[in-house]
């Protein structure tokens, strides 16, 4: 349990308050691709802030605080010309650096225009989304993580959810969910809907463990009928602090990442690349993105798929979870951890030092640590189960992305019929990988301090 103060602490995500400066270290999507290049400009909201994002004709983009600097109207109606963005009220003129490039109205005989700036981030394009840096100089290296740079057949699901982002990483370090809301509500639900869920789901955690290490914490689980000699706990899948959460299994790759758009709204997003054992490369020309339902025409929770069912216990704790009446017990060792970091974290950026995770060092990809054989169910039965009870069945891909893991299973069958050894995909931009260097263990024999 923590005080109204921890928790009003944990939660913000505004500039000047401790968490909200290390998350202002970190760089964040915030657009698809494909929207800058639908129409130039955009509205983004990030950490409690708007913004204009924009891409000039050359390909570079920009980003800057809505205001205008002179007059406070807003960017985001702004002009795109050259690298620059045009406000629509006075023509005041900004580069990607921020610096007043023209001002139409003004003589030019004078240091005004060099006496007025924007706030400018720093934005890049990777992996089909636009990503922004909008925090203190020097900027930390955008991290080249594994699922955004590999080989596979790609696609992004997303929805904005009403609740603050803490409660939704809280998730990410509570395996024993699974066997109760994707297990055993998932069946209650089935039996009223008339479907079966998937039986991987409901299998009971015998026993739950958690590394930190570099780039968060790995969560590891033993399920009945299974060792620590299965992936579920010999190799695990990691929370990528602070935001993100690397999950795998059959031929699947996928980063959750969970967007602070303000205090109590986050963009939760499903970045999933397809990559089985047998796959043959499958032309994508654009990286295609969906939303996914959070509620029905009646308002209620959308719960008859696994993401659903994540968004309803996230939302209906409150748009901020009150922390002070919680009562934490031995399987909630997890989220102790999480807390801790944060408060690590919040710790090393008051005395000028970055936070977790933060990247300065030059690389082409970061291989994260994360399971191949999910829940010991078999590569195809979870990935048709990952497509059909998943987020996915809202894809506009679906069907290809059902033909691109039933067709490599069967050029898997057909190699080992005839003694040849079959290709695992591991593609990727590049070869250079920072490591994880795990450095502590917390078992869930211990009591959550």
């Amino acid at each position: 349990m923590l005080t109204a103060e921890q928790n009003e602490e944990l939660t913000a995500v505004e500039a000047g308050t401790p968490m909200g400066e290390v998350l202002r270290r970190y760089w964040y999507p915030v657009a698809f691709t494909r929207e800058l290049e639908e129409f130039p400009v955009k509205r983004v909201e990030l950490l409690g802030e708007f913004f204009a994002l924009w891409r000039s004709p050359s390909g570079r983009y920009g980003i800057i605080p809505e205001p205008c600097p002179h007059r406070k109207a807003s960017m985001a109606y702004g002009v795109v010309e050259g690298d620059g963005l045009r406000c629509p009220y006075h023509g005041w003129k900004f580069d990607t650096d921020g610096a007043c490039t023209d001002q139409p109205a003004e003589k030019e005989n004078t240091n005004f225009q060099e006496r007025v700036r924007a706030t400018a981030g720093k934005v890049e394009e990777l992996g089909g989304l636009v990503w922004a840096y909008v925090g203190p100089d020097p900027a930390p290296l955008l991290p080249r993580f594994d699922v955004y740079v590999m080989d596979g057949y790609r696609d992004i699901g997303w929805a904005d959810i009403p609740c603050n982002y803490v409660q939704v990483m809280e998730n990410a370090v509570d395996p024993h969910h699974v066997e109760h809301l994707h297990g055993r509500y998932f069946e209650f639900i089935g039996r009223h809907e008339g479907f079966e869920a998937p039986a991987s789901f409901g299998k009971k955690h015998q026993r739950i463990g958690f590394d930190a290490f570099e780039w968060g914490i790995i969560k590891r689980r033993v399920l009945a009928g299974a060792s620590e000699d299965n992936d579920d706990w010999k190799v695990g899948h990691p929370l990528v602090f602070p935001y993100n959460m690397r999950v795998g299994g059959g031929g699947i790759h996928q980063m959750q990442i969970r967007v602070p758009i303000n205090r109590t709204t986050t963009r939760f997003m499903l970045y999933t690349v397809h990559a089985p054992e047998g796959y043959e490369p499958v032309e994508q020309q654009r990286v295609p993105d969906y939303e996914i339902p959070v509620f029905d025409e009646r308002g209620n929770h959308v719960v008859n798929y696994v993401e659903g069912q994540d968004i309803m216990a996230w939302c209906t704790q409150g748009p901020i979870t009150d922390r002070t009446t919680e009562h934490l017990g031995r399987s909630d060792i997890g989220v102790s951890l999480l807390r801790k970091m944060f408060r690590q974290s919040m710790q090393a950026v008051a005395k000028g030092e970055d936070p977790l995770g933060v990247i300065r060092e030059p690389h082409e990809r970061i291989d994260l640590p994360c399971e191949k054989d999910k829940f010991h169910a078999g590569a195809a039965e979870f990935a048709l189960d990952f497509c059909a009870m998943g987020s996915t069945r809202y894809s506009p891909e679906l069907e290809t992305i059902r033909q691109v893991h039933l067709q490599a299973a069967s050029r898997v069958e057909a190699d080992k019929a005839a003694g040849r050894p079959s290709f695992t995909p591991e593609g990727g931009i590049g070869t250079a990988t920072l490591a994880p260097d795990t450095d502590a263990q917390v078992d869930s024999g211990l009591i959550p301090r």
